[in-house]
């Protein structure tokens, strides 16, 4: 199905998951990747340097009058931008809620003055806090995040149904389950990584090693979206974006052992059932509704980590195990 519109803007744009969904819009339309590099790699959209139906605006969310300028003349906006180091909140909360909820209201009223009537939104399953009800749905509740980020995401929800309502404006809404794949600049994978550069004879766990969650390669993040914001048509839609199954943190740990060649290693766990004060121990989303519109996702969680570690060590290291 062809998109019906042609120039997207996209906040985040030179971020992990914001590269990939530049990738995928690119191939319909005209993007403008709209970044402050403080955790995106102008590199992750080096290969459309010199496109005619691409251009890369390096400023940030917070300065309004930028935003405005670089956004003229867009039909859609892909909201990805978001501070992705979500521990920070047990520290600094005052960033998501900045780079979270100040800018989404910003990128919001800068729609609203240039009547840009089409939002997409990279959400999280943080917005739903502590589960009991597994696979979760869309509609589950009461929704009561434990981390700051799952907070500010929840508001920058709140925000854009807002939005919609007052201003007719329409909303495409994501949360994602844990994300992974080539690009990765934070999350597990990541971390582990690191960690292993410094430290060859233990590899540190938070937690214990028990939390199950589910994992999906960021290319299928970025299909998702598109595939959705292409067919839902209702004022509001949101969606789950995961993988069927999950997976227990001790197993990813031994997955990135393995493929590094540490698998005799020892883990070190620092205990308890949360990895940190935020951490959301089992979490595992319900797809139906992505499925009721035609997409799926042929795998799972520990295909998706294979996969995403594999990507990583190729980038890092120039190789494959």
């Amino acid at each position: 199905m062809a998109a019906k519109h042609k120039a997207y803007f996209v906040t985040g744009g030179c971020g992990f998951i914001g590269s990939h969904v530049v990738d995928r819009l690119i191939t319909g339309g005209s993007v403008v990747a709209y970044d402050n590099l403080s955790s995106g790699k102008k590199e992750f959209v080096a290969g459309h340097a010199g496109k005619k139906n691409f251009k890369f605006v390096k400023a940030d969310l917070l300065d309004k009058a930028a935003l405005i300028k670089a956004m003229r003349g867009a039909d859609v906006v892909f909201h990805m931008a978001a501070n992705p180091e979500i521990r920070i909140g047990e520290t600094s909360p005052e960033v998501d809620f900045k780079q979270g909820v100040v800018v989404t209201y910003n990128v919001l009223e800068a729609m609203r003055h240039l009547g840009v009537k089409k939002i997409v939104f990279a959400s999280s399953s943080t917005v739903f806090g502590e589960l009991t009800v597994r696979p979760t749905p869309e509609d589950y509740a009461p929704m009561k995040p434990i981390s700051i980020y799952g907070a500010s995401k929840l508001a920058c929800e709140g925000l854009i149904s807002a939005y919609c309502h007052m201003f007719g404006m329409q909303a495409w809404i994501f949360r994602f389950a844990n994300i992974v794949g080539k690009r990765g600049t934070h999350g597990i994978l990541v971390d582990f990584l690191r960690k292993l550069e410094k430290d060859k004879k233990s590899l540190e766990v938070l937690g214990d090693g028990r939390q199950r969650k589910s994992y999906l390669l960021v290319e299928d993040v970025a299909d998702g979206m598109v595939f959705a914001f292409r067919r839902a048509k209702d004022s509001v839609n949101i969606f789950n974006l995961g993988t069927e199954d999950d997976i227990q943190i001790s197993k990813i740990a031994r997955i990135v052992l393995k493929k590094l060649g540490l698998a005799k290693i020892k883990i070190r766990y620092t205990g308890g059932r949360r990895g940190w004060q935020g951490d959301v121990p089992l979490m595992l989303l319900d797809t139906a509704r992505m499925k009721k519109l035609g997409w799926r996702v042929g795998y799972g969680s520990q295909f998706a980590v294979e996969k995403a570690v594999d990507a990583l060590i190729q980038e890092k290291y120039g190789y494959l195990r």
